[in-house]
């Protein structure tokens, strides 16, 4: 049974949420605090975590950072009253997988929910070949990316844009397609997030010492490439 941990202090918000989640099948778990959320998540499989970002303990965005830097590879979806799109840019960035603003429909909460498990799931994992030494390794059950041994430390959506160009190595993906299955084909943000991404990917990569390398094709896409293909 897929496991949902839903990180909400508010009762209100919190009863209606769970007991639509339930409703759909899913084993629904509740705490009120990050520090909670954030011991459970370590000891106990969670496929989509639930995030409120104003905790009575901590912000939100510091309980998603903290549980991918120890190694949750679950989805994360952020629920919050903060709407703007920076804030949304930057719950993105800290490692969230979606981002709803409240208020928001229960309808729209599950359709988003199912999305996540749809592209974080077994039946998303994709069958590519052995990678070569020369190429960076993905675990899709892990959601790990590794090169030479050492982790490659990735946001969220830092990895499942590499994993889809890891999917495609040597082809161009179009920007369309990367927005659509990474950020929902109904995002209504600026398509700039993608960029944003790239860049942030890029460093990471670079930094970690990986010879291949995104290379972006003008007015298409981006193209995941080793330096024999350069």
């Amino acid at each position: 049974m897929t496991r949902v941990l839903v990180v909400e202090d508010e009762e209100d918000i919190a009863f209606p949420l769970v007991r639509t989640l339930q409703r759909e099948g899913y084993d629904v778990i509740r705490v009120e605090s990050g520090e909670t959320a954030l011991a459970y998540v370590e000891h106990t499989p969670t496929e989509v975590m639930i995030l409120d970002l104003g905790l009575p303990d901590m912000d939100g965005l510091e309980v998603c950072q903290k549980a991918r830097a120890s190694g949750y590879g679950g989805a994360i979806m952020i629920v919050t009253a903060r709407a703007g799109e920076l804030d949304r840019v930057v719950g993105l960035d800290y490692g969230a997988d979606d981002y709803l603003s409240k208020p928001f429909g229960l309808a729209e909460l599950q359709a988003r929910v199912r999305a996540l498990l749809r592209r974080t799931g077994p039946g998303s994992t994709v069958v590519e070949p052995a990678p070569r030494p020369d190429q960076v390794q993905i675990d899709h059950a892990a959601r790990r990316v590794f090169w030479e041994d050492a982790e490659v430390q990735l946001t969220g959506k830092e990895y499942d844009v590499l994993a889809i160009l890891v999917a495609h190595r040597g082809k161009v993906v179009e920007r369309d397609r990367l927005m659509a299955d990474v950020w929902d084909e109904n995002w209504y943000g600026s398509t700039k997030t993608l960029d944003v991404t790239i860049g942030r990917l890029r460093n990471k990569l670079e930094g970690a010492g990986v010879k291949e390398r995104i290379v972006a094709v003008r007015g298409v896409g981006f193209r995941l490439e080793g330096p024999a293909d350069a």
